[in-house]
């Protein structure tokens, strides 16, 4: 079922996110009076799931989910229809519009793809405001995994800066993003009560571009196994335990917070376990058998995070800025990945990594989240200059511009077909490296 979910989330994305990307392409189109002879959703090679036409456009969805595009009269295209190039140019033909009329049709889609990221981000804020932990209270520290213990954290200490740079809030993707892409390779924690610096071996720094990495928590919030109520008719209401006692142990294994707890019951289920307990300023120990689940039926008192809310015309420049700094960093992956410090390897992902950015369960706030994530992403690689892309298209318009001399048809033929090439090549690549991850999980 989970499957089928994260399958229905990523179809629905990617139709909204292509959809409305096509449409920055066919409006300018339909604006400067160019003809738009196909509009569809998906690829439609030999047939078509649906179609029809209206005026002079074929509106349609194709039965290969792999993107969309609208055919515009008098372009080399993906299509590579070049029998209407062997005619005199018509009034109505992309080619016979001023240079900047085509910039502008090109750039629409990438354009779409911007302003949506940036709305979805900015409604998000408005409508649930920003939530996150401020430092002053990771009173308890961090829990780490494996990868972080490699790089030297340890459970309890508590992040503080950046190299110098002090975190009012504890933000883990501002810390990766620190030591990915911004070449920072030095924590400031307090272990013990003393600060202190920890710095981070390449080597490891390393580990965090791999996919199969992607999904390590690396740091989270330490909660303390303090109880602040308990459910009906739980084990752990039987036994009688109350709100603010603390489990200090469970069979005599030492319990620091409630990543122990779960750690020593999961997947225990009517499993009887010793619990070492402190109510009030004693201790004593009881004995509870856990549920079916193997839970304990019990509600941890949660740390004290912090909201700011903000109004709708707030919310705008936030969305903007949210977007902006997800662009930036995409920019520095790129430079990174030519600069051989990220392998495309462990970066590079197909549909199955797209789909993998999903909630295993329907979230509306997540599937938004994401789709404004990837209309980003999507913006950008159009953006890449290479033929057949719109980035592409943009670069040869931009020579016509700057220079007054239009690129030919012919060689706008051949530019475009090395670059489907070199795009299904990537594409095959991208996917394949998927299928060798599941191949080897």
């Amino acid at each position: 079922m989970s499957t089928l979910i994260i399958i229905g989330q990523l179809l629905l994305s990617l139709s909204i996110l292509v959809i409305l990307h096509e449409c920055g392409h066919f409006f300018p189109a339909k604006w400067f009076k160019t003809r738009v002879e196909k509009f569809y959703l998906f690829f439609d090679p030999y047939f078509s799931i649906f179609k029809k036409k209206v005026g002079d456009t074929e509106y349609g969805i194709g039965w290969l989910p792999l993107g969309g595009y609208v055919k515009i009269s008098g372009m080399v295209d993906e299509s590579m229809d070049i029998n209407q190039l062997k005619q005199e140019p018509q009034p109505w033909e992309f080619r016979s519009k001023p240079a900047w009329q085509r910039l502008i049709i090109m750039l629409g889609g990438i354009t779409v793809n911007f302003i949506l990221g940036f709305f979805i981000f900015a409604m998000l804020i408005w409508r649930l405001g920003i939530t996150y932990l401020p430092t002053s209270e990771l009173k308890y520290g961090i829990v780490t995994d494996s990868i972080s213990q490699l790089m030297g954290f340890r459970d309890g200490d508590v992040i503080l800066g950046i190299q110098g740079e002090k975190l009012e809030r504890f933000d883990r993707g501002k810390i990766i993003k620190s030591l990915v892409l911004e070449n920072k390779n030095t924590i400031n924690i307090l272990r013990d009560g003393q600060e202190t610096n920890l710095t981070i071996p390449q080597e490891y720094i390393a580990l965090l571009t791999k996919q199969e990495n992607k999904d390590l928590t690396l740091w989270r919030e330490r909660i303390p196994a303090i109880i602040d109520s308990t459910l009906e008719n739980s084990p752990a209401q039987m036994a009688g335990l109350n709100k603010g006692d603390r489990i200090f142990s469970i069979n005599g294994e030492d319990v620091n917070g409630t990543h122990d707890i779960i750690k020593i019951l999961k997947f225990k289920p009517n499993v009887e376990c010793k619990l070492g307990i402190i109510q009030g300023t004693d201790s004593i120990y009881k004995i509870i058998k856990t549920d079916e689940k193997g839970f304990l039926g019990i509600v941890w008192k949660k740390l004290n995070y912090s909201t700011e809310k903000y109004g709708f015309f707030e919310s705008i420049p936030l969305g903007i800025e949210k977007g902006m700094d997800l662009l930036i960093s995409q920019l520095k992956a790129f430079g990174q990945m030519f600069g051989g410090k990220i392998k495309a390897k462990d970066s590079l992902g197909g549909f199955a990594s797209i789909a993998g950015m999903f909630d295993p369960s329907w979230n509306w706030i997540s599937f938004w989240t994401t789709t404004a994530i990837i209309s980003i992403i999507l913006a950008f690689m159009n953006l890449l200059p290479i033929p057949g892309l719109d980035g592409g298209y943009v670069i040869f318009l931009l020579w016509e511009v700057v220079s007054g001399k239009k690129v030919s048809d012919k060689f706008m033929e051949k530019a475009v077909t090395v670059g489907f090439v070199l795009l299904i090549a990537l594409m095959l690549y991208a996917n394949g490296l998927d299928i060798m991850r599941w191949l080897n999980k």
